[in-house]
């Protein structure tokens, strides 16, 4: 069994006791996301469009680093604060 840490800056920087993500075997498992932009590392605040535009970015980054892509992903969960 390998276990392998994903860091990159393609992605915001983890702000708490996790990795951005873990690649153990053969799966990535990415930890959740909200839209910060990480070259800035601010929060984008427009509307739920860039908002979830910024976090597709940032699970690519983070998928990109473990070798795979968006075409591979088999499961995501979305919260939302307001439906509406």
């Amino acid at each position: 069994m390998k276990k392998e840490v994903i860091h990159t800056n393609l992605a915001p920087e983890a702000v708490g006791p996790y990795n951005q993500a873990i690649v153990y075997n053969d799966t990535i498992y990415c930890s959740g996301q909200i839209p910060i932009d990480p070259k800035t590392n601010t929060l984008v605040e427009a509307d739920i469009t860039k908002q979830t535009k910024q976090v597709f970015e940032n699970i690519k980054g983070l998928l990109s680093a473990a070798g795979s892509d968006l075409s591979k992903v088999v499961k995501c969960n979305v919260y939302l604060k307001d439906i509406n």
